[in-house]
């Protein structure tokens, strides 16, 4: 019935098929294996005839759907499956939530099938969305959590009226049904292991004038104790009854971030700040402080308007950690991964279509090239598939790049400049209508298109190595769709196969035997296994903080004050501006690394759950504070012989002139670079273009001497010279043997720590935690440093490799 249903309201496309021979093709009927997949996911194939009866209460059977995982081919009708399903469920009484990774699929989907759920009654019942929004209603499932927390504290002590508030706020649930779409999303490291950190918000008159204070007041730099002696702090903690406490801090953290605003990245567009978020920008992620300080210098600069100003002006908390692994386990019915969330059948439906015919040849479709002649080599590949299969007629040309600074790069080249009139280009930071006419053209007649990965489930070819096998399977699979020729090639950049440990000596091997897919493809199974094992430890990690925040949500929906204020309090945890003992962690974010980069998220979040309990032994006034933002967005890219150590040291002794470090952890595979190497890869560098020209005008000097930090040359000696001389010593830890000697030198320079890390091997992430919390510990510790890192040695620490001696 809700086929048909769906057959009549796209009927058009069949009365306006007059006079055609195949007239019956126009109808949107259902195919034989998609009807058989919806079966599958009702569970219908299992040969219980009781099933159907106990959704809707009327048969004895006790069976309830089971987890399971259906795979479908891409352009095989998902979307129609899934809608149908969603719709059928939803008549059965389940509240149903249709996930995906992408806000403008969700959109478009719900879009196209809202009228068949007005048809039916059950659009209250079927939530499309993010992953994000997903978990925003979960979260918020009996009662909006974020209001439940400003409430409770602009209220002051009135319990009944609180009360009364919950009561209004929460609504009714049923039993719940998650359909996923694009599973392996849900499973990458944007998401398994990682967090969704909701904060409620506190908007009033008298917070914007502290607000103001500080803003205008942080020259000469603020305390907290002028602060607090202010008019307008006493105002605050008026209208925050019994919340002083949470309002410092609040304010301390301001104090900080007001003169560190500057330093994260983001977007000024639709008159918000934005950052990215997988195939859009997301304008209500806040970064801290950072972000309201950020509202406020670009209002200064006219390029935020009063009206979007004051809309994002307040101070805000946050109010838990939630894991993306744990919100289905607890809250859904069905989920998919087979050790996690026991999903205990597996279904492949065939291809409604018969043979694929992608054209792929795994010898000569994929071409590797220096960086040098990397920009040709794509020019090249888009003129060949350009050439339609009839002589005279031209295909269209989908080619995908792992970022938006690659496509622009690209596309700003003199390389493709013949062809920027015939192509468009299709980023995050395009709107929705935008997206939605830019798809329409993409595929006509002799167009170009270039987009960042994340629109690239589904390509003419490649410009990049996916991270996982699967995500390449749906390139493969939106190429030569539903019984139409297609073709996939891959054209890569050796210096971005870095990442996957691929080396040139690797690839030349390889060009020898005449077939570079099975390097690539045991090397990115390599890479996503050690990711995999790595996820499985943060998803570990973060169940620990999920809980305690459905501990927190639980406190607030009771009114126990006191425990809300002690969970808040920490939650919040402001930095003291008493002592800050700060260490500085320095990175190589270059392809090789990517290990590294994965592992260091980790590192951090378990270093301060472990080193808490041997600091607060000794009453150390120092308040620990880590944000995971900044690791989550870096993504590690090509690199260029020995490194840029002066440019990581040349910012460490920038920040010295406003912050104190106490000592630096420097983690990286190659030397430093020589002096001589230094000039040449300033002169050498391309940094921008011009649209109109197409040339670099912004390469070399021209490009360094308009930076804040690096507009003079400078040499890691005399960048390390200048810590030596403010007692800042340097611990350093070298993963390849070519940079032993330079990396001990610069601990030998400046009284640091050498060692090797194995960052590579299982045990690697544990080597790196323990390294960098022996070091922290030692600095807070002070003269009882040695005594902590002793004590922590004997709980945590093992032996990896030899101890290599302070120098």
């Amino acid at each position: 019935h809700i086929s048909l249903h769906y057959a009549l309201q796209n009927s058009q496309y069949y009365h306006d098929a007059n006079g055609v021979n195949d007239k019956e093709s126009y109808l949107l009927k259902p195919h034989a294996a998609q009807v058989i997949a919806i079966f599958c996911m009702l569970g219908i194939d299992e040969g219980k005839p009781g099933l159907i009866n106990n959704f809707i209460g009327t048969g004895e059977s006790k069976t309830a759907l089971i987890n399971n995982f259906v795979q479908i081919g891409t352009g095989e009708g998902k979307s129609i499956i899934l809608a149908v399903t969603a719709c059928a469920l939803a008549l059965f009484g389940f509240d149903v939530s249709c996930a995906s990774y992408s806000e403008y699929l969700s959109c478009r989907d719900l879009k196209s099938f809202e009228p068949l759920f007005n048809a039916f009654g059950v659009t209250d019942h079927i939530h499309y969305g993010t992953f994000n929004q997903l978990c925003e209603r979960l979260i918020n499932d009996e009662g909006d959590v974020r209001k439940l927390v400003e409430h409770l504290l602009l209220s002051g002590e009135d319990r009944k009226e609180e009360q009364t508030f919950f009561n209004e706020t929460a609504r009714t649930t049923c039993a719940k049904i998650l359909l996923i779409d694009e599973v392996d999303i849900f499973f990458s490291k944007e998401f398994y292991g990682s967090f969704y950190s909701p904060a409620a918000t506190l908007r009033h008159d008298i917070i914007t004038q502290l607000i103001d204070f500080i803003w205008s007041n942080r020259e000469p730099r603020l305390t907290l104790n002028k602060v607090r002696g202010s008019p307008v702090y006493r105002a605050c903690c008026n209208i925050l009854k019994g919340w002083d406490s949470l309002l410092d801090e609040a304010i301390k953290d301001m104090l900080r971030d007001v003169y560190t605003f500057a330093s994260h990245s983001y977007q000024v567009s639709n008159d918000k700040i934005g950052y990215k978020d997988q195939d859009s920008i997301s304008y209500n992620v806040r970064y801290g402080y950072k972000t309201l300080f950020a509202y406020y210098h670009e209002h200064e600069q006219a390029k935020i308007s009063d009206e979007s100003f004051k809309q994002n002006v307040f101070i805000s908390f946050q109010i838990g950690n939630f894991s993306y692994a744990e919100v289905p386990k607890n809250k859904i019915e069905k989920n998919v991964v087979k050790e996690d969330y026991h999903v205990s059948k597996y279904t492949y439906i065939p291809s409604l279509f018969g043979e694929h015919k992608l054209a792929f040849a795994e010898k000569n479709d994929i071409i590797i090239e220096d960086e040098s002649i990397y920009f040709n080599a794509l020019k090249t590949e888009i003129d060949y598939k350009l050439v339609g299969r009839t002589e005279g007629t031209k295909r269209a040309v989908l080619v995908f790049f792992d970022s938006i600074k690659s496509l622009k790069e690209f596309y700003e080249s003199v390389n493709f400049a013949p062809m920027k009139s015939a192509a468009i280009v299709m980023t995050e930071e395009n709107s929705f209508a935008e997206k939605e006419s830019l798809i329409k053209r993409a595929t006509t007649s002799g167009q170009i298109g270039l987009f960042t990965k994340s629109f690239g489930r589904g390509t003419d070819f490649a410009s990049f190595l996916s991270e996982e096998l699967s995500e390449e399977t749906q390139i493969k699979g939106r190429t030569a769709r539903q019984g139409g020729c297609g073709s996939y090639s891959l054209v890569l950049c050796e210096k971005a196969l870095e990442r996957f440990l691929i080396t040139k000596n690797d690839i030349e091997k390889a060009r020898k035997e005449g077939s570079f897919y099975p390097l690539l493809n045991s090397s990115r199974n390599r890479f996503f296994s050690t990711q995999y094992e790595d996820s499985k430890k943060y998803v570990a990690d973060a169940a620990i903080q999920h809980k305690a925040s459905e501990a927190l949500i639980k406190a607030v929906k009771d009114s126990d004050i006191i425990t809300v204020k002690e969970m808040l309090c920490e939650q919040n945890r402001g930095t003291d501006e008493k002592k800050c003992v700060r260490t500085m962690v320095l990175m190589d974010a270059t392809g090789s690394m990517s290990h590294l980069l994965r592992k260091s998220k980790h590192a951090v979040s378990t270093m301060f759950e472990r080193i808490n309990p041997f600091w607060r032994k000794i009453t150390l006034p120092t308040t620990l504070k880590c944000n995971l933002f900044f690791m989550e967005k870096v993504q590690p890219r090509y690199g260029d012989g020995n490194e840029a150590i002066e440019v990581v040291l040349a910012y460490v002794n920038r920040e010295l002139k406003t912050y104190d470090v106490s000592q630096v952890i420097l983690i990286g595979d190659a030397p430093p670079n020589t002096q001589r190497e230094v000039e040449e890869k300033r002169r050498n560098s391309r940094h921008g273009t011009n649209s109109e020209t197409s040339i670099w005008p912004y390469n070399g000097e021209n490009y360094w001497k308009n930076t804040k930090l690096f507009s003079r040359l400078t040499y890691f000696k005399d960048e390390l010279r200048q810590l030596r001389d403010f007692n800042i010593p340097v611990h350093a830890f070298f993963i390849c043997e070519r940079a032993e000697q330079s990396f001990r030198k610069i601990a030998c320079a400046t009284n640091g720590r050498c060692e090797k890390l194995d960052i590579n091997s299982e045990k690697g992430s544990d080597q790196l935690t323990n390294l960098v919390s022996e070091e922290v510990l030692r600095n807070i510790g002070g003269s009882k440093g040695d005594t902590l890192v002793d004590a922590y040695k004997k709980k945590f620490s093992k032996s990896y490799t030899a101890q290599i001696p302070f120098f």
